[in-house]
């Protein structure tokens, strides 16, 4: 919770070289429901730039591939909890159809998910030491990013750090 992961993975979807190396780029938030069907739609629209009211998932892959055939893409999948294999063997299929390089990017909190997903090593994310926790605290509230000329603030801002637990968002916050 809090680690950065959806910040992470946006950083890299919205970079400059990212967005010139891709033919395609999808976000697609998934949460606690994982609606293949539904995920399917999301893509499928984002990449036609067209809504769609079909609800069969054949018809729909079909032209998801179509529409990836020969394109490289990146597609981001954010807070994904579903741990049903199947489920995502049944989403996967249409993107075969994108060219080496394509990649895809999931976002979960939830170690079995990364696992059925996996089709190289996971990056788990770990909370900020409490050192590099008073940084990012000084970068985000001291116009010189450290605590030089504001000593009497550094003791509330390790105060501010142990609250926050080495957590970057709560950090920002």
């Amino acid at each position: 919770f809090g680690v950065g992961k959806t910040t992470l993975a946006q950083l890299v979807y919205n970079d400059s070289s990212i967005r010139d190396y891709f033919d395609l780029r999808v976000w697609v938030c998934v949460s606690n429901e994982f609606d293949v069907i539904k995920i399917t739609k999301t893509i499928l629209e984002s990449v036609t730039s067209q809504s769609c009211d079909r609800n069969d998932l054949n018809s729909l892959q079909v032209e998801l591939k179509e529409n990836l055939s020969g394109k490289k893409f990146l597609l981001v999948l954010d807070d994904v909890w579903n741990e049903n294999y199947d489920d995502w063997t049944k989403l996967r299929s249409p993107f075969d159809a994108g060219i080496t390089g394509s990649k895809i990017i999931v976002t979960t909190r939830n170690s079995n998910v990364s696992s059925i997903m996996r089709t190289v090593a996971d990056h788990s994310l770990q909370i900020l030491s409490d050192n590099d926790s008073l940084c990012m605290l000084a970068h985000h509230a001291l116009e010189r990013g450290d605590f030089t000329g504001h000593l009497d603030l550094k003791e509330i801002g390790m105060e501010i750090v142990k609250k926050c637990g080495g957590l970057p968002l709560a950090l920002s916050t």
